[in-house]
């Protein structure tokens, strides 16, 4: 028998790519959104199938929540607010707190398998590169609001395996690294490759924040949502912490350089060199390199898709809005 999968922030970036291909799969989804982030024209593909429902509501209304009436059977929480790096944190750390333990009374009422969404933001300023799931969070200070959303995954991360202790519901945390690809957000809350691809397409400065120095790891929406499928159809998945994600490293000055080649074909890009001085008190983190040997024993995951074919492929996506 089919499952039926419940997906909270179906119309952001990574819910909405992965409703597609679960429904695709011959999977029941239904979606659960506010649209403060997402948008519908991301559930175009699945909008009117028949396996697809799609219901308007925020993760902050327990009440709501709980009045669900559909069978559910899995639910993949994905709603959350990101690096407060130009407001105040106050959302972040509601949104990812509170709303987790309303998702979280839902997978106790519907007695499903919740496989929630973490961050590699938990790491924080950790210097053993590259990170497994055992290595320390070392976090900066209250005062610098860059760690609130980091804080509030901790959070998130001790609250589900808490629900799983106490009401045996079984759980599955993700730490996702630098997603990216169709659908993403093309501010800042998607990541600096969407507003460098932006910059490229409209012949514009790119914005390097810091000293561009600071290196990631960047993945293909295709490989997230792969390794999210292979926890639903996996039981070694169940409670358990996953790194998800790809490990070639680069620095974000590169990748500014990259994208702009990518797009224009030149290596000339013209760049606006921003200090995180402008961001108030502000911190980043150097290196963000996943260790995946869990991943790759447990679910047999590996990223499949190069970073330059990733790109090539989001430039492509851009391009055509």
């Amino acid at each position: 028998m089919s499952k039926n999968i419940f997906i909270t922030g179906v119309a952001g970036f990574i819910g909405s790519n992965l409703a597609v291909g679960l429904v695709n799969k011959g999977y029941r989804v239904i979606g659960f959104d506010n649209l403060s982030q997402g948008c519908m024209l991301n559930l175009a593909a699945i909008q009117n199938h028949e396996n697809f429902t799609f219901i308007k509501g925020d993760i902050l209304d327990g009440s709501g929540l709980l009045n669900i009436s559909e069978n559910i059977d899995v639910i993949y929480h994905l709603a959350a607010f990101k690096i407060p790096r130009y407001t105040d944190a106050l959302d972040t750390l509601k949104v990812n707190s509170f709303g987790t333990d309303n998702v979280a009374q839902l997978a106790v009422q519907k007695k499903a398998h919740l496989i929630a969404a973490s961050t590699s933001d938990v790491y924080g300023k950790n210097l053993a590169i590259p990170f497994n799931e055992e290595c320390d969070s070392i976090i900066g200070a209250p005062t610098v609001k860059r760690w609130a959303y980091a804080i509030s995954k901790m959070f998130d991360e001790q609250l589900l395996f808490a629900y799983h202790q106490r009401h045996s519901i079984d759980v599955t945390l993700v730490r996702f690294f630098g997603g990216y690809g169709p659908h993403q957000h093309l501010s800042w809350w998607g990541g600096p490759q969407s507003v460098f691809i932006d910059a490229a397409l409209h012949q514009k400065p790119i914005e390097i924040h810091g000293d561009g120095l600071q290196t990631r790891t960047f993945t293909y929406i295709s490989d997230h949502v792969a390794g999210l499928m292979k926890m639903l159809e996996t039981e070694n998945s169940k409670n358990q912490l996953f790194n998800l994600g790809s490990f070639e490293e680069i620095s974000i000055l590169d990748l500014a350089k990259k994208i702009w080649f990518l797009v224009q074909g030149n290596e000339d890009v013209p760049l606006n060199i921003i200090p995180y001085e402008k961001f108030g008190k502000y911190e980043d983190v150097r290196r963000r390199v996943p260790d995946i040997t869990k991943a790759r024993s447990l679910l047999n995951y590996d990223p499949a898709i190069t970073l330059e074919m990733g790109l090539k492929k989001t430039i492509e996506w851009q391009r055509s809005l």
